[in-house]
């Protein structure tokens, strides 16, 4: 696999995004193009909002009117993506982060934000692939192991327990 490159923007004042949390993404991105054997070089970007946002979001692009935790807007179909002009680099899409709720949602599930960062950056990267969960069945049953196999090899198991960030 080439290079990604994972342009990472923090648009929300709500959460602080804690030391080493861009790089967790980045290696989040890079596990999941290498699982899926990947080739040449591919960008994404990642946006870090607040629950308003991510409302609005939602409502905008799936007729959703509530807060959620992460959404994927993919820019290919079927394994075909725009490249970019300049560097020919595959364009996979965006990934949109709602911090607020993944520090919620790592209270509640009593890990890490750094794996519910992990989990969500790992979730949304296959959406970005192609791969979806909504229907339930087959397909989201491949979708949770492919996400647990990418947590394992990043050593961010179901299970782990790290201390809490301050």
């Amino acid at each position: 696999m080439e290079k990604i490159k994972v342009i990472i923007t923090d648009s929300q004042k709500a959460e602080k995004i804690p030391t080493g949390m861009r790089l967790l993404i980045r290696r989040c991105c890079n596990a999941v193009l290498k699982m899926e054997n990947l080739t040449g070089p591919a960008d994404v970007c990642v946006t870090f909002v607040d629950n308003e946002r991510i409302r609005e979001l939602n409502k905008t692009h799936r007729n959703v009117d509530s807060v959620t935790d992460v959404l994927s807007f993919p820019l290919g179909e079927n394994g075909e993506y725009d490249l970019h002009p300049e560097t020919g680099a595959k364009q996979l899409g965006d990934i949109v982060i709602c911090v607020p709720r993944a520090v919620e949602q790592a209270e509640r599930f009593g890990h890490s934000l750094r794996r519910e960062l992990g989990y969500l950056t790992v979730h949304s990267m296959l959406h970005l692939l192609g791969y979806d969960h909504e229907a339930g069945g087959l397909e989201a049953v491949r979708m949770r192991e492919k996400e647990e196999t990418v947590m394992i090899m990043l050593g961010l198991p179901r299970d782990e327990s790290y201390a809490t960030e301050q």
